[in-house]
């Protein structure tokens, strides 16, 4: 009996179609695809996110000082003159950073060999460039996700078969997280 479904696709293909799948699952909390697909997706889902919860409080908290350059009213950088030349201002600032153990970043380590680097770009075209940002998806595995799902023993996600594609009448179903 074989580990897996090859789902019809070389290996290079079905990880990378995996990898996007469980991705997207994490990102936007929900996904429509075969069931066969589902199956396969929700394994990975579930061991990323169980692995999230192991090791969600297994930080320590640090304060460091930075240097964060001075900012105008427009929130222009601000710029003084220096031997000729024109130099940014800037201020240190204390912050306060999470800092993972060992086992922490080996589990965020795992987590991102799954995901794929995901861009959040604005809807709007003014400042579309600029206001593009990465998204973190192991931070919100490790704040948003295992948080709501600390008391439960697994069956972190749902599916819901939502009838046959008109093409080739596959099952289709949405994935969830419950």
């Amino acid at each position: 009996m074989a580990k897996y479904r090859k789902l019809g696709k070389t290996s290079s293909q079905r990880k990378a179609l995996l990898r996007n799948q469980v991705t997207m699952l994490i990102l936007n909390g929900r996904i429509t695809t075969t069931e066969a697909r589902a199956k396969e997706v929700k394994k990975i889902a579930e061991k990323i996110i169980a692995l999230g919860i192991r090791e969600k409080d297994n930080y320590e908290t640090v304060t460091v000082t930075a240097k964060v350059p001075r900012k105008d009213k427009d929130g222009k950088r601000e710029k003084e003159v220096v031997d000729g030349k024109k130099v940014t201002i800037f201020d240190e600032v204390e912050k306060e950073i999470k800092k993972d153990l060992p086992s922490r970043l080996h589990a965020r380590h795992q987590m991102l060999k799954v995901f794929y680097d995901v861009k959040q770009v604005p809807a709007e075209p003014q400042g579309r460039k600029k206001n593009t940002r990465k998204v973190d998806l192991c931070a919100k595995v490790f704040d948003e996700i295992a948080p709501k799902y600390a008391n439960r023993n697994g069956g972190f996600t749902r599916m819901v078969k939502i009838g046959p594609r008109k093409g080739d009448a596959a099952m289709m179903v949405i994935l969830e997280l419950v």
